[in-house]
This record gives C-alpha cells, structure tokens and sequence, in this order.
C-alpha cells in the first residue's frame, strides 16, 4: 500500500519576491522553506507507516532543482522515497495547471491508497491544487481532516473539521485527503535520518517522464494569470468622534448622510 505526499517549497516570510515580467514568485536563488502545513502531511504519512508495516511512502514536489533540499528533509523525517518533478514548461503554472501536473506525477506511482497534501500553500492561501488533483485522478477528496481514525486497502475513516464541531466521514480508497494542524505535532529530523537523506537518491521526472501535453502545463496551461501587483495606497488617519455617545451617535448619523448611505 502506497501513500503519497505532495509537499509545496515557499519562500520564507520575509523573503517573498516577485519577478516583475511574469507577475509570479520567484524560485530560483530566493531561500525557501517547507511550506508550514505540509509539515502535518509528512509527520501523518510517517505515524501510517508505523502503524501498518506494508505502508510505502512518497514525497513529491514539483519545483526548481533547490527543492531537492526539501524533500531530503522530507526523506530525514521518516518518509521512504522522494520525487521531485523539475522542468522549465513547469515554471508559471497556476493551481489548475499544477494540478495537472501532481496528477500525472501521481499516476506514475503504482498501487497508491491515498494521496495527503497539506491544507494550503503560505505562499498562494487557494487550498485548490489538493483538491485539483484528486478531481483530475477522478477520486474521493476530503479537506480540513484532523484526525485518520482507521484505514484498510479499501476504506479510511477520518474526522473532517468543521465550524461547529467535526464530521466522521468513511471514504473509499483510494482518495486525498488535506490536512490542517490540529492532526498531530510533527517531528524533528532525527540526525540517522538526516545522514541517510544526504544519501538518498531523488527520482526526478520532466515533462517527457510524465508524457504531459505541453498545453496542459506551465503558462500556456494556465488559465489564470496575475495582471498586476502593487502596494495598496498607505490609508488616511481616521477621524475620531465625540467622546458623548449621544453626541457621537448623532454626529456619526449626519456623516453617514452627506455620505448618502443612509
């Protein structure tokens, strides 16, 4: 039985950059991170594995050459094997065109059960590609699950999180799930770990590996794109009331007139 992570690399807070002719972040050369929620995907592949022996795991990202540094961390805190899906027709893609991309990756992997992805990216806050992905593979999805109460080859049952509480939902294998961080507390790379990632071999597939179409990828299979960015305009002080609610009350009334929402 075969689990699959799909793992995001993201700029570190403080170091967001945008190049200015595509409108999309840069990758290359900019320190990244481990997107922050997919750090809860990896540690709940690692406790299914530990839980039933005939588990294999699998981390992918689809990224620049430098996530090969993301998924060794990956591979040093207990997942088995690493993919990293790495082409210049990826570059530009937004969420459907990613997801496009995950899909055929995943399709490449025999025998999979369930897909676990993080609940959204820091860096693009859709929460879309999860989904995107299981709707392009044609299986089951369940977001915002906060707890995997049992599974077999056929079936998982899972706590989804909700407003009010949490549904128990049973879903069909296989399936994706997105994670949130109430699921478990994740792990720190053991240092066994980390020197047996430094080893590790990372498979690595383009866009003649997966057998992709060029229109289905990248910008030109993106059919959303950023116009423009810019700093929104620093807003004017505000201005304060009388002190008197009565006072205030009728002061704010005659505003809201000029104004002529009331």
């Amino acid at each position: 039985m075969n689990i699959l992570v799909f793992v995001k690399q993201v700029p570190g807070t403080t170091d967001v950059q945008i190049d200015p002719e595509t409108n999309t972040l840069k990758r290359e050369g900019v320190e990244s991170i481990l997107n922050p929620f997919d750090e809860y995907a990896v540690e709940e592949a690692v406790r299914l594995k530990e839980r039933f022996p005939d588990v294999k795991t699998y981390v992918m990202t689809m990224g620049p050459p430098q996530a090969e540094v993301m998924l060794r961390e990956c591979l040093a805190r207990g997942i088995d094997n690493a993919v990293l899906v790495s082409d210049r027709a990826f570059a530009g893609a937004d969420t459907l065109a990613t997801s496009n991309t995950l899909a055929a990756a995943a399709g490449k992997i025999e025998d999979f059960s369930l897909i676990i992805c993080g609940k959204q990216a820091t860096d693009g806050d859709t929460a879309q590609v999860g989904p995107g992905i299981a709707e392009k593979l044609d299986i089951p999805h369940v977001a915002y699950v906060k707890k995997i109460e049992d599974m077999n080859r056929n079936i998982i049952v899972l706590e989804r999180m909700m407003e009010d509480g949490y549904d128990v939902i049973e879903s069909p294998l296989p399936a994706l799930i997105t994670v949130v961080k109430e699921i478990n507390m994740p792990r720190l790379p053991s240092l066994r770990g980390t020197l047996a990632a430094k080893k590790a071999q990372i498979t690595k597939w383009t866009q003649a590996d997966l057998g992709i179409d060029s229109s289905l990828i990248g910008l030109k299979g993106s059919p959303t794109w950023v116009k423009k960015i810019f700093t929104p305009p620093q807003r004017k002080g505000g201005e304060k009331l009388s002190p008197k609610p009565e006072e205030a009350g009728a002061e704010l009334a005659r505003k809201l007139k000029d104004l002529k929402v009331i």
